[in-house]
């Protein structure tokens, strides 16, 4: 008799086996939201392009990518940290000289932003200033401050753009909290390539770096309102 339960529990577990090592279904609504997060992200840079004093002309036509990850949740008692997606979208070709191309969608995890008390919902505007920086990024998780050197970007139309601390830093970071839009300090924070929903909205695995750097697939029609604002506003990159 025990041998018997033995069996049919050994039958059982083998039959399961299989769904449970499968690859989990990619589900809409999870799709609807990394499109949701590229709107976001469009809907964001526009705003914040519509402010000339906001982020200088000078960098953002100096920048190889941009990376927008809209409304980051810190949620903090005393010590803050934050957590967010969003999208990276590069100027395309192999020396990014081209106009601005599909994005590979982005994480930000972890980093302190001093003392905070409740949740604040932030957005993050980051520019990839040199190629190693851009490559970086897309190759695995940097950590800010660490594998990517990076500063608080200066604002405002007439901000001194070549600075030493700006003409160092491979990323210049920004932050837009209740309408005030200024540079901040992400060190410690990480950023990522979001492979799951890279797959999610371009239906297929593929590197960031293919949909970045190569051009393997189409812009996304949730992301065209990111890529137009920036080939609006810096269609041709200057050294």
């Amino acid at each position: 008799m025990l041998k018997k339960i033995m069996f049919l529990l050994l039958s059982a577990v083998l039959v399961g086996l299989p769904s449970l090592l499968a690859p989990a279904p990619l589900r809409a609504d999870d799709k609807e939201k990394d499109e949701d997060r590229l709107r976001n992200a469009g809907q964001v840079m526009k705003e914040i392009m519509d402010i000339p004093d906001d982020i200088p002309q000078t960098l953002l036509d100096k920048a190889k990518c941009v990376i927008v990850i809209p409304s980051v949740l810190k949620a903090a008692f005393i010590v803050g940290g934050s957590y967010g997606r969003g999208a990276m979208s590069c100027r395309s070709g192999e020396n990014f000289q081209g106009p601005w191309g599909a994005p590979t969608m982005m994480a930000l995890e972890g980093g302190s932003f001093g003392f905070q008390l409740g949740g604040q919902a932030t957005d993050f505007v980051l520019l990839v200033m040199n190629e190693d920086g851009a490559r970086g990024i897309l190759a695995s998780k940097v950590k800010l401050g660490a594998d990517a050197s990076a500063a608080a970007g200066p604002k405002g139309r007439d901000a001194e753009a070549d600075t030493d601390v700006t003409m160092r830093a491979e990323i210049l970071t920004y932050s837009r909290a209740r309408g005030l839009f200024a540079g901040i300090s992400l060190e410690g924070s990480t950023l990522r390539p979001d492979n799951d929903a890279n797959e999610r909205v371009y239906g297929r695995k593929i590197p960031a770096r293919d949909i970045v750097l190569h051009g393997a697939v189409p812009i996304p029609d949730a992301a065209r309102s990111l890529t137009a604002i920036l080939n609006q506003h810096s269609p041709k990159r200057r050294s």
